[in-house]
């Protein structure tokens, strides 16, 4: 995953995030990725290359249906 290769942290709690295995759920479909989660409030960072790539191309197939 590419972040800037940067020490993200949570703008909530202040602390460092962390990659962890996240599952999403869409149209009744569930999905998993390593993302970038605060370890304290949960809050995740999606990476742009996620938002418009996999997620969006997942997102079109399934509205199609």
């Amino acid at each position: 995953m590419s972040t800037g290769e940067k020490n993200w942290k949570c703008a909530k709690c202040d602390k460092q995030l962390v990659l962890k295995n996240t599952d999403f759920f869409y149209l009744g479909h569930k999905f998993t990725y390593d993302v970038l989660n605060c370890p304290q409030c949960g809050k995740v960072l999606i990476p742009k290359e996620l938002a418009e790539g996999r997620m969006a191309e997942l997102e079109e197939a399934l509205e199609d249906k």
